[in-house]
């Protein structure tokens, strides 16, 4: 966990790839985090191994890759033969077994409404993530307000499109934010 929040002190911006024609972009980029977004069991070695060879930190949504069963055998597979810095789910159920298995998880928790705030908030206080990525990432009250509630490290994601939406997530709380757009990633 520490290299993570190094490196985020160093770099708050991480690149999120959700199409994989711009994972070489991310790769160029000043970002020295990546936070893989979609994906296949079949190509995640491949792409895991080009990201370490930039010497990157290389996060996976195992929730988007496809062919994985959200089962504790597939989860094992990934960890086992992939080579990676973390897990990121929004599933409590893999945040658990992540943990169990001593893997870094980051807890993506998608807020919609009052109801999923509250629900995440139990959610976080029972499994205890070692970090919490909020979506959308442009809610700066709702960033200061969970971090005031979990004292977890949180990283912001979603709608986040220029310099004053990562200075605003900063200075709400966040430590990091995670940004698919490109431009972001030179931003900081």
């Amino acid at each position: 966990m520490n290299s993570l929040i190094e490196s985020l002190s160093n770099m708050p911006v991480i690149a999120a790839i959700k199409e994989l024609d711009k994972l070489e972009l991310a790769l160029d980029s000043p970002c020295e985090n990546i936070f893989l977004l979609s994906g296949n069991i079949f190509n995640l070695k491949e792409l895991s191994q080009r990201v370490k060879m930039k010497n990157k930190g290389f996060y996976i949504l195992v929730d988007s890759i496809d062919g994985f069963s959200k089962d504790t055998w597939g989860l094992e597979y990934i960890i086992k033969n992939i080579e990676l810095d973390g897990i990121i789910t929004k599933k409590p159920n893999l945040v658990k077994q992540c943990k169990d298995m001593g893997i870094f998880t980051i807890q993506r928790i998608p807020i919609h409404n009052s109801e999923e705030l509250n629900e995440s908030l139990n959610s976080i206080k029972l499994f205890r993530p070692n970090m919490i990525n909020i979506c959308p990432g442009i809610m700066p009250k709702i960033i200061k307000r969970v971090y005031e509630k979990t004292k977890f490290p949180i990283i912001a994601s979603g709608l986040i499109e220029d310099k004053k939406d990562i200075e605003l997530a900063l200075a709400s709380g966040a430590f990091g934010i995670s940004s698919t757009k490109t431009n972001t990633w030179y931003m900081y």
